[in-house]
């Protein structure tokens, strides 16, 4: 059923596509608030063919902060909203490990990409990785994926933190203008 598609996008899930309470997590459904023009962004991702893949650390699961239970119904109302909006989320992939697991699925290792391509195959140097984290930019150049960095969230801070490792093709103010810069560049 997973036939070659010729477009794909990660998404991370936190400062990207939802607000992130900075040094807390969303722990409920009640706290997830889209950022301004996500969800626009995300349908003309859909419209355009893009398979939408999120990848997203939430190590509040692994760290005991809330129960993997809350980050379960949290996905799918995401999921669920996405949809009433005709946005498709491909796939959801988390790593729920501690901080200090020491996993290699937690950005910035490349584990949750790896798990994607093999339910998925994409041309690499075509896809990109949209992040607001270092940590985002990195495991995706490390993948050889496009990457941009975004400055909700925590890219303001996270922006000088950005090394040869950690070099995004583009920094953008928001998934908006990532979602801009992607559809401009991507073949039909």
């Amino acid at each position: 059923m997973n036939d070659r598609k010729e477009k794909f996008i990660f998404i991370d899930r936190d400062g990207v596509i939802n607000e992130d309470p900075i040094g807390d997590y969303v722990k409920k459904w009640e706290e997830f608030r889209f950022i301004s023009g996500a969800l626009e962004a995300l349908k003309q991702l859909t419209r355009a063919g893009f398979e939408i893949i999120v990848v997203s650390n939430q190590a509040g699961v692994g760290d005991g902060v809330y129960p993997e239970s809350a980050l379960n119904e949290i996905t799918t109302n995401m999921v669920n909203e996405c949809k009433r909006h005709g946005i498709r989320i491909s796939r959801v992939y988390y790593c729920l490990h501690g901080k200090t697991a020491g996993c290699d699925c937690r950005k910035p290792k490349t584990g949750l990409l790896k798990q994607a391509a093999q339910d998925f195959s994409f041309d690499t140097r075509n896809t990109y990785f949209i992040g607001d984290k270092a940590a985002d930019i990195q495991t995706g150049n490390t993948f050889g994926l496009r990457t941009i960095l975004v400055l909700t969230g925590h890219g303001k801070t996270d922006k000088t933190h950005l090394d040869d490792t950690r070099r995004p093709e583009q920094i953008l103010p928001s998934i908006v203008e990532a979602t801009h810069y992607v559809l401009r560049r991507s073949h039909p």
